[in-house]
């Protein structure tokens, strides 16, 4: 019927089979009237509209000039437009033209009207559209008009031959007229699709588009991700740096990304609050009811009961051991209820929806043509089998079959292009709001998680996000396998958790040993600690062996399920009826249908995994980022108050449940009024200081505060920045204000010392800094800032006493810079008080009395009783006083005030010191330091060249090239050469069974053949079942015995090369630790050894198995068609090239984002430690964006990274199409002396190859990046150790006994090529003699304890301890012989025990005898679990006295003869210090002591004073006669106050 209608219309015949039914095949001509026709043009209108919206938008586009590529096409439309209305035209003068001859009857068809108007209209349609692009913003291109242009020259290319046929055939042109028309409009459309390729892109773009040409690619550019070129070249001929990287295009910036994802956040986390807050109303009614239930009798009080029950359970935790599994259960119940969950996926999904949908719509499209080439393959083999069908079918199918491979690699690619780019998306989406959400979080969540499990966060749980998500595609399949499935997900998951337990225990001790390295080696204890982390570390193999155990059997049933599958099908086919044979079509289109299940069934077990361990991520995420925030309310700025600072009863409470620590504290502060708080020990000064900045809870009343808020905390916060940045803290610089904050702050002799001045970098938590420096940094950003009101936490507790009386009068005290600001200065200096305006005195969290020092001090209160204790010591200590110890009760509760820094060293005040003096050092020889005043000249010469000291961490290293086959090799040799070749033999079989059980297949196939019309005989038929069954199990056990010695093998690497790293990092010298961040090395016990643990193992199954079976295929192909062996050198050759191309720039783009990865991460540690400093100045703001730079730098490398893959992928899929296409074309050629089962097997196989030629590169190049960590990893086994710890030559058993020690021409510079810091240092200390050493800051006196332990070696010299000389000696012979009481306090998480004596060596009843002796038997007697009471991390739950006098415990423990005490009062309060020093004096009477002292008190009873300056010794002799002499001594005990009847009293 239809056809009818159109052979009218066209007045030809519209189908006719014969046609086709010859040697040369042709269409009719009307079909290619109207079909052909119809379908190009057809897309185009579809696509109009699009196009036609962007011209009537609202913004009017004024850019865009008219370009000559612009112009060209619009031109070649309008001559089209002219053909298609000559058409027309021609068609009318035929009819109805005046013409010579008579008009004739026959009109022209209906076609020959239509087609012409149809053009015409076409072509007005696309010059609009082509104007539509032009206006579009940011359009170069379109990719429909290239698409319809496509489709268009196709379809007409069947039109052009049939009438060029006709001609030949007629030896004349029929139809002139229209022949040449054809002809010219088809030349037209050839030029209009190549104009349509070219970009067209606009001058003022060109820049633009340099740096970022993707944003300038053409569609065909885009689809075969060639705009990659330029850098691929380039990174061939050198390694790429971070400067070669393109910038990101808007919508892949971190900005864009993380509004996006906040703006959806929102509203879902508040949701499942919502959802959050029924869930828990529902629980606490039906636990009402439960209640009430229980005991009829108590119904109306049921519910205060059990209130208080709780109450009562809770105060009875503490002294009932048993409660402790309520506690767990209580913690579970928590840990369920506690934070909204189910949300992050949501938010996910649509924050990032378009990409999302986008994806799937192509892989959609790729499975839908996936289906295609099987059908294909069916026609293939049933083609070669019936030899009288013609040649040209066979073409036909070789073509189809490259072009549906075609099409199927760009969709494949396009799918995963945005799935990768969605990885990244959402990774940098948590990553941003994680840092955001730390800079907001309130303190009960804050508490919950260290830093170290943030960042942890940040880096694991936001890359599982990222990983891979195209694994999604086995589903359906997964469904089949369901049960199993489900079993092996749920095990694999417990292990999962159980091994990240295990690793966040083991990193956690790893950073206290990294940040405590000092204490481990000057105690000699490393063995002890390595130990501990060793035993971890086994327990987390164990857990990693389980784990490798359970994927090998799902790996297992995975890959027998294909073998089953088709094994099944084959036998119930044969089985079913005798009549039933297997031919090559069937057998091969069933077996490339199973091997496109194959892929996704190999996907699932690592799907199962990712999936599972994302849950686990999943619910870590929602649990922090749902966390609560800090209260921004708790403080108002109400302008009608006429005081700076009020506090009207306000009680104040560390956590929502807890007590309030601050209880009816009402202050009133005038504005520029400075004010003094001082209390005891934990009586809630610095929590009052946590108060005024809104960090606490506010149970009742408010605080009022009136302007800006400058905040110096009583722990230094340091950036990792310049000095000057540091200060300028993101102000403007303004320089006259700058040189006075820095002179008033003492900072100008610093800055002499630095080698870069105020432009020297200062390395993480301020480590090449003192203690002192840090404190007067802090204090210098803040006078700096211009605030209004400034909360100063005992700044001045950690500067040497004069330091602290230049501080106090030129920036804090009356007439100082800050003289008109309000200031809240929290003190223990006695001495300054008489200076202050008004003194609050705080008792027990309590304000105890309020005014003026005169007034207190005869009101004979809390005040004057707190002097009079001390009315002694005020006289004698001026500003020395001690301070920097936190009250008791803040240490348990804030994190800030301690470092809780995973990769920062506790402040380690020795090695500062060290740094410091070498800086000195340092500085002297860069140029003398009055040279640069006299010229400003000379100074920027100075300035500029960057000194070698000024950059205290060197950039961390990063291997370029290739990577070394040597790190392959190490990586075997720590698997075992055994195992290595065993494994190797094992997959070789599995291959040789996998192609085996093919053949087979193929000759089976040829039975269909053999018995053609005949009985296929059972016993045949049970054989070949049989054998291809047997075959087909055989894989699955090689598969599983192979990863099961795999499994075992490369746990066995893992253990080696952990513990080497260990085994070495415990035996480098200190130096290097001074050097290199700690996150530096963290990060190779977390990120590097987590690579060799899981990563590796895998990459290399993977790689095995594609490696056999590219070889499998192509040997199989050249089996059947032995041409196909010339066709594979050429197409290897190419491969190789552009693999190695691509290898080059992707490993080098690898490397780039891990190291513009770690800045991501000290950033945001850095901010953690700093938050209550960074949210009292106000600047949140500026650290997000400083975030938001950081990982933008960390996106463009890795965007190009994961468009490096698609670019390859896209280039091998191509040769993979290639070796298809050879294929099929080989199997036409030859298809006479071909068996069917061959050409199938082949077919079916190279339809193969090209996902396994594509996998085999990303998993080389996988392996390549991988095994770096191998690398890195044994980079820091390299490291050059320190000296042995034990030798040959072992002093006597008791030494030293009388505890003599000599210094012989000694001296010492800290790295090589610096310059020394001792020169030539001769003393005699004689037994039992106590020796003090001073010395302003950098005269070396820590140096002279660091040389005591070897902790540096001499560079000329002895040491001679009772005439041993300590260098001949093991280190820990030499250590373990000396004690040291440190300036820090070290402890480490463990039980108290484990910190007194890690080896155990000691008696419980020694130990309680030195708890005695310091004081310290009655806590430890109070706590639950005695000595067994588990410290937290860093001594976090003890108070800094209370760390202070452990120290003390430790050295009594030890019981040496020569004990080194490093101004270890520095940090104690006055009662703690005289418990210490009493204790000193009594305990170790009868040994050498050598004191380094800050505080001259403390030394004034010694035998001999050692005055040290710039490294040597310029006095040496008993206080009294130094003070007679009126020397160096004399002026500092001038400097510090303390009188001539003071040192008799002494």
């Amino acid at each position: 019927m239809c056809a009818a209608i159109l052979e009218e219309y066209c007045g030809s015949v519209f189908w006719n089979a014969s046609y086709l039914n010859r040697e040369d095949p042709d269409l009719p001509v009307c079909f290619e009237q109207t079909v052909l026709v119809w379908i190009p043009l057809g897309f185009l209108w579809l696509c109009a509209p699009r196009h036609l919206a962007s011209l009537y938008s609202r913004k009017q586009v004024t850019k865009k000039h008219l370009s000559k590529l612009y112009i060209c096409k619009q031109l070649v439309g309008s001559l089209l437009f002219l053909t298609a209305i000559a058409a027309l035209a021609v068609t009318l003068g035929q009819d109805y033209g005046p013409s010579a001859d008579p008009p004739s009857t026959v009109k022209n068809a209906g076609v020959y009207y239509v087609n012409p108007i149809l053009y015409a209209v076409t072509w007005i349609l696309l010059l609009l559209c082509q104007e539509g692009v032009r206006r579009r913003e940011g359009a170069v291109d379109s990719a429909t008009l290239f698409v319809f242009w496509l489709f268009l020259v196709l379809c007409d290319v069947f039109p052009f031959q049939t009438l060029l046929r006709e001609a030949l055939r007629l030896g004349e042109i029929s139809d002139v007229p229209r022949f040449c028309l054809f002809y010219i409009s088809f030349g037209l459309e050839l030029i209009a699709l190549i104009l349509s390729a070219v970009a067209d892109i606009a001058p003022e773009d060109k820049e633009l588009f340099k740096k970022n040409p993707e944003a300038g690619a053409a569609f065909l550019s885009r689809i075969t991700f060639n705009w990659l070129n330029s850098m691929m070249f380039k990174g061939n001929r050198q390694p790429l740096v971070q400067e070669d990287l393109w910038e990101l295009q808007e919508e892949d910036s971190t900005a864009t990304i993380n509004d996006r994802f906040q703006f959806f956040m929102k509203s879902e986390l508040a949701a499942a609050r919502v959802r959050l807050e029924k869930k828990l109303k529902k629980k606490q009614d039906s636990k009402a009811k439960g209640a009430t239930f229980q005991n009829p009798m108590t119904n109306g009080l049921a519910n205060g009961v059990s209130q208080d029950v709780l109450m009562m359970e809770e105060k009875g935790k503490k002294d009932d051991g048993k409660k402790d599994d309520e506690k767990k259960e209580k913690d579970k119940e928590k840990e369920e209820v506690d934070h909204p969950s189910s949300w992050l996926i949501s938010t996910i999904y649509k924050s990032f929806k378009g990409l999302l949908l986008e994806s799937a719509f192509f892989k959609l499209l790729q499975d839908l043509l996936a289906f295609a080439s099987p059908q294909l393959l069916k026609l293939m083999i049933s083609f070669t089998q019936d030899k009288s069908r013609y040649i040209w079918e066979g073409y036909m199918y070789a073509v189809l079959l490259l072009l549906v491979a075609i099409l199927q690699s760009l969709f494949l690619q396009q799918y995963f292009q945005r799935c990768f780019v969605l990885g990244m998306k959402v990774r940098t989406a948590i990553i941003a709001a994680v840092y955001k959400k730390a800079l907001v979080v309130s303190n009960d969540t804050r508490k919950e998680s260290t830093v170290g499990e943030t960042v942890n966060l940040m880096s694991a749980d936001a890359q599982r996000f990222n990983d891979d998500p195209s694994v999604l595609a086995g589903l359906a399949v997964m469904v089949l396998m369901g049960p199993i499935n489900g079993l092996i997900a749920n095990m694999a998951r417990k292990i999962q958790i159980k091994s990240m337990k295990f690793k966040d225990k083991r990193l956690k001790i790893m950073n206290e040993i990294l940040n405590g390295m000092k204490i481990l080696k000057l105690y000699a204890w490393e063995p002890s600690f390595q130990t501990q982390v060793e035993d971890i570390r086994e327990k987390e193999l164990k857990v990693m062996k389980k784990f490798a155990y359970l994927s090998s059997i799902s790996v297992f049933v995975f890959n027998t399920a294909p073998a089953l599958v088709s094994l099944a099908t084959f036998a119930v086919f044969v089985g079913v009826s005798p009549s039933n044979i297997l031919t090559a079509e069937k057998a091969f289109t069933s077996i490339s249908l199973f091997n496109l299940l194959r892929f996704p069934l190999a996907m699932l077990p690592m799907l199962i995994a990712a999936i599972v361990q994302m849950t686990v991520s999943k619910k870590r995420l929602e649990k922090f980022l749902g966390g609560e925030d800090l209260k921004t309310d708790v403080v108002l700025h109400d302008p009608t108050f006429n005081t700076a600072v009020s506090v009207r009863d306000g009680s104040f409470a560390w956590e929502r449940q807890s007590e309030p620590l601050l209880k009816n504290v009402s202050l009133d502060i005038k504005p520029g009024r400075l004010v003094a708080v001082v209390g005891a020990v934990g009586s809630g000064k610095s929590s009052l200081m946590s108060a005024l900045l809104g960090e606490m809870y506010t149970t009742k009343g408010f605080i009022n505060i009136q302007g800006s808020l400058a905040f110096v905390p009583q722990q230094a916060w340091i950036q990792n920045a310049t000095l000057k940045d540091n200060v300028l803290f993101g102000s403007q610089h303004d320089k006259t204000r700058f040189q006075e904050v820095i002179k008033a702050c003492a900072l100008d002799p610093d800055l002499e010392l630095l080698p870069g001045r105020e432009l020297t970098e200062i390395g993480e938590k301020g480590i090449n800094l003192s203690g002192g420096q840090k404190q007067r940094v802090s204090l210098a950003r803040a006078a700096y800032s211009q605030a209004d009101i400034y909360l100063l936490d005992d700044p001045l507790s950690a500067v040497d006493s004069h330091v602290g009386k230049h501080l106090f009068h030129q920036v804090i005290g009356p007439n100082g810079l800050l003289k008109d600001k309000t200031r809240i200065l929290v003190t223990h200096g006695v001495s300054f008080l008489p200076y202050v305006d008004e003194i609050v005195v705080l008792v027990d969290g309590v304000v105890s009395e309020v005014g003026s020092y005169k007034s207190l001090r005869a009101s004979k209160g809390a005040f004057s009783e707190f002097l009079d204790t001390y009315a002694k010591e005020q006289r004698n200590r001026t500003t020395s006083e001690p301070g920097g110890f936190q009250e008791t009760v803040d240490v348990e509760l804030i994190p800030e005030t301690e470092d809780l820094q995973p990769d920062s060293p506790l402040e380690d005040t020795v090695s500062l010191t060290l740094k410091r003096e070498n800086s000195i050092r340092r500085s002297k020889r860069i140029g003398s330091v009055r040279l640069r005043r006299q010229s400003s000249i000379k100074e920027t010469e100075v300035a500029s060249k960057s000194n070698k000291g000024q950059r205290l961490i060197e950039k961390e290293t990063m291997e370029t090239g290739q990577v070394k086959f040597s790190v392959f090799l190490q990586y075997l040799r720590a698997m075992g050469w055994g195992y290595t070749v065993i494994v190797f033999l094992v997959y070789l079989l599995q291959n040789i069974a996998f192609i085996g059980q093919n053949l087979w297949l193929s000759d089976w196939t040829n039975d269909a053949v053999d018995y053609y019309n005949m009985t296929y005989p059972s016993w045949k038929r049970d054989t070949r079942v049989g054998v291809f069954g047997v075959l087909g199990v055989a894989q699955g056990f090689f598969v599983f015995f192979s990863t099961l010695l795999l499994a075992k093998a490369s746990i066995s690497a893992s253990r080696i090369l952990h513990s080497r790293l260990l085994n070495n990092i415990l035996r480098v010298p200190m130096v290097f630790y001074d050097t290199t961040p700690i996150g530096r090395v963290v990060n190779r016990f977390a990120k590097d050894i987590f690579t060799v643990d899981e990563a590796i193992p895998q990459s290399f199954r993977s790689w095995l198995m594609c490696v056999l079976g590219v070889l499998g295929t192509l040997f199989v192909i050249c089996l059947a068609t032995p041409f196909f062996t010339i066709i594979i050198i050429p197409l290897a050759l190419v491969y190789y090239f552009v693999q190695r191309f691509y290898v080059a720039s992707s490993r080098q783009l690898r490397r780039l984002d891990s190291v513009s990865r770690s800045p991501i991460y000290s950033h945001f540690s850095e901010t953690v430690s700093g938050l209550s400093v960074i949210r009292a100045y106000g600047h949140q703001e500026r650290f997000l964006s400083h975030n938001t730079k950081t990982i933008d730098e960390n996106l463009k490398s890795v965007y190009p990274w994961i468009v490096s893959n698609r670019w390859l992928a896209i280039r091998l899929e191509f040769l993979g199409n290639l070796v298809v296409f050879f294929s099929a074309l080989l199997a036409v050629l030859s298809r006479d002396t071909l068996e069917s089962g061959m050409v199938g097997l082949s077919i079916s196989y190279s339809l193969n190859v090209t996902q396994t030629l594509n996998w085999l590169v990303r998993m080389t190049s996988e392996l390549e990046t991988n095994i770096v960590a191998v690398e890195r990893v044994s980079e820091y086994t390299e490291l050059e150790n320190e000296a042995k710890w034990v030798t040959d030559t072992r002093p006597p058993e008791k030494w030293p006994e009388a505890g003599r020690v000599q210094f012989d021409n000694y001296k010492v510079r800290y790295r090589p090529g610096l310059d020394l810091v001792l020169h030539g240092i001769t003393c005699d200390i004689n037994s039992m003699e106590k020796i003090g050493i001073v010395g302003r800051t950098g005269a070396g006196k820590s140096s002279l304890t660091n040389c005591l332990f070897r902790i540096i070696e001499a560079a000329e010299g002895r040491i001679l301890i009772d005439g041993v000389d300590v260098s001949t000696i093991g280190l820990h012979d030499l250590r373990n012989s000396l004690t040291i009481i440190p300036q820090d306090p070290v402890l480490f998480s463990g039980t108290l025990r484990m910190n007194l004596d890690p080896f155990d060596k000691f008696s419980d009843e020694a130990i309680w005898k030195v708890l005695e002796l310091s004081h310290l038997k009655n806590y430890v007697a109070g706590l639950q679990e005695g000595l067994q009471h588990e410290v937290a991390e860093g001594g976090e739950n003890l108070s800094v006295g209370q760390r202070q006098l452990l120290c003390l415990a430790r050295a009594l423990l030890r019981k040496s003869r020569i004990l080194i005490l490093d101004e270890a009062t520095a940090a104690v309060d006055l009662e703690t210090d005289d418990l210490i020093q009493t204790t000193i004096r009594q305990e170790f009477s009868h040994c050498t002591v050598l004191t380094i002292a800050h505080r001259l008190q403390s030394i004034m009873d010694s035998s001999r004073v050692m005055v040290l300056d710039a490294g040597k010794i310029v006095e040496f002799d008993s206080p009294s006669n130094l003070l007679e002499k009126r020397g160096n001594f004399y002026a500092m005990v001038k400097d510090a106050g303390i009188t001539q009847e003071d040192v008799t009293s002494l």
